[in-house]
């Protein structure tokens, strides 16, 4: 078995490789899926991501006004969550991606109904392949934040029989990807 970052490479590759086509294609496909997913409709707030490097694209989603919506700033070596309004302003955040602003009212773990999370790989497990920085896993080993239900979003070709796995790495719920939706 390769190791991650051999993995995580040719994923990433595999993906930027993708056409904007094809890109768009199994985004729309992913969204469609979520929007039918038991967990996704039961949820009212949502952690979610905005799209970096071809990652899939989820933001059709934000304009659901039923629910509430979280994004993520990067700070140090943890993710502070804020609501976002569709309308609202972004920022250029760590590591260039689109963050809402610093001052955008902070999320409660209390008031989180689900975390959709990006990833570069998914297992069948429902381990997740990121890009290295720990942020998730820091997150979702946290007790205030592992009981949260969670959805790993990824193009099916990442989405592998297996994933090397660490002691610190912590397994999403469910998985979604174009073409299929592993739930719990």
């Amino acid at each position: 078995m390769p190791n991650k970052n051999e993995l995580r490479r040719y994923l990433l590759e595999t993906r930027q490789s993708l056409t904007m086509v094809e890109w768009k294609e199994k985004s729309d496909r992913i969204v469609a899926h979520l929007q039918k997913s038991d967990i996704f409709n039961q949820a009212t707030t949502v952690l979610a991501y905005f799209s970096f490097r071809q990652e899939p694209d989820i933001s059709p989603l934000f304009s659901d006004s039923q629910r509430r919506w979280g994004f993520p700033r990067c700070v140090g070596k943890s993710l502070f969550w804020h609501f976002w309004n569709y309308d609202d302003p972004l920022i250029n955040g760590k590591f260039g991606i689109s963050e809402p602003h610093p001052d955008a009212t902070m999320i409660n773990t209390d008031e989180v109904d689900l975390i959709i999370v990006p990833c570069v790989g998914c297992d069948r497990q429902g381990y997740r392949l990121g890009y290295g920085g720990g942020y998730y896993d820091r997150l979702l080993s946290d007790p205030q934040w592992s009981n949260i239900p969670t959805i790993g979003v990824v193009f099916d070709f990442a989405f592998l029989p297996q994933l090397p796995v660490e002691c610190w790495d912590q397994p999403l719920m469910s998985v979604v990807t174009e073409a299929r939706v592993m739930e719990e």
